[in-house]
């Protein structure tokens, strides 16, 4: 049996930078290494695993199955230690508290930047790190303690997360400037179905409301193609290949500009919550609980702390 013990974190490095370079005298040069430094370390990982971790190639080295389990085990340990290391420095130089919030796209593209620049302006011994996510991945990190604070779609169930309103949007259908729907102001969901739609990947909340929307009117969405970001919709959508539905402060002026048209929907499930959750606000650091309140507020109109319904 291996001993979890006998893992060197630098022998990690190494072959991580053989894994790469496909070469153990290219590993030796970008870590400023000896060749024989480079085979020691390889040859260490492989007795204490027990395996063979590479094939000798004329060329270079090749991932036996062993060696490509050890590398994106590898990857992940040496992150976690990284993201560790930063961290205490982080005590070291004299932040006093991390808080890890996970948001979905519309929330970071509409109103975190602003939220988040005011907030550590009067919090300057405060870091907040912030990844973007789909709102169903963030409601589960919030869950599992992933992170601290989430902020998510109101169509995504929360159960067991306290949630505060954080803000309110309104949803737009976005066209070309010569579409003909370019010429209404406000227009019905279910009369643009049958045009073709440019949408977000799966998993999107956003994408889920409008589907619902289509199965609602007893039609289906004909999404042409799907991208990863609101930018890319409207990329595709400036060239023709469909319209789409965006949050209207994710469009930008130059966006518009540029040959877009927002026409106004009709319909009630366009304006929706963007809710911020903790698991249990009442067991969150002070930092947190600080971040928390700051953002439940920004709006002018949060609610109280209650557990989700949902």
């Amino acid at each position: 049996m291996v001993n979890p013990s006998h893992f060197d974190l630098q022998s990690l490095r190494v072959f991580l930078l053989v894994a790469e370079h496909g070469s153990l005298t290219k590993a030796a040069e970008h870590g400023r290494l000896t060749l024989s430094a480079v085979s020691k370390r390889i040859a260490d990982l492989e007795s204490v695993t027990d395996c063979t971790l590479l094939i000798r190639r004329a060329r270079g080295v090749e991932l036996t199955a062993a060696g490509r389990g050890l590398h994106e085990h590898a990857l992940r340990v040496l992150t976690h230690v990284n993201s560790m290391a930063n961290e205490m420095s982080d005590y070291a130089i004299g932040v006093r508290g991390h808080v890890r919030v996970w948001a979905n796209t519309s929330a970071i593209v509409q109103f975190l930047p602003a939220d988040l620049a005011r907030f550590l302006d009067a919090n300057r011994g405060v870091k907040v790190s912030l990844e973007e996510r789909l709102s169903g991945d963030i409601v589960d990190a919030v869950v599992t303690g992933k992170a601290e604070l989430g902020i998510f779609a109101d169509n995504v169930p929360a159960p067991g997360v306290e949630r505060r309103l954080y803000r309110r949007d309104k949803l737009v259908l976005v066209v070309p400037k010569e579409h003909p729907f370019a010429q209404r102001d406000v227009i019905a969901f279910a009369d643009t179905l049958d045009e073709d739609y440019v949408g977000l990947n799966a998993g999107s909340s956003l994408l889920a409301r409008m589907r619902d929307a289509a199965l609602g009117a007893e039609r289906l969405l004909r999404l042409r193609i799907q991208v990863s970001s609101f930018d890319g919709i409207c990329r595709m959508i400036e060239t023709g290949l469909g319209i789409g539905v965006l949050p209207s402060r994710a469009l930008r002026k130059e966006v518009l500009n540029a040959g877009l048209r927002a026409v106004a929907l009709s319909d009630e499930w366009a304006n929706r919550t963007l809710w911020i959750g903790a698991h249990d606000g009442s067991s969150l650091a002070p930092e947190a609980v600080r971040l928390f309140d700051f953002l439940s507020q920004s709006d002018g109109d949060a609610g109280s702390a209650t557990p989700s319904e949902e």
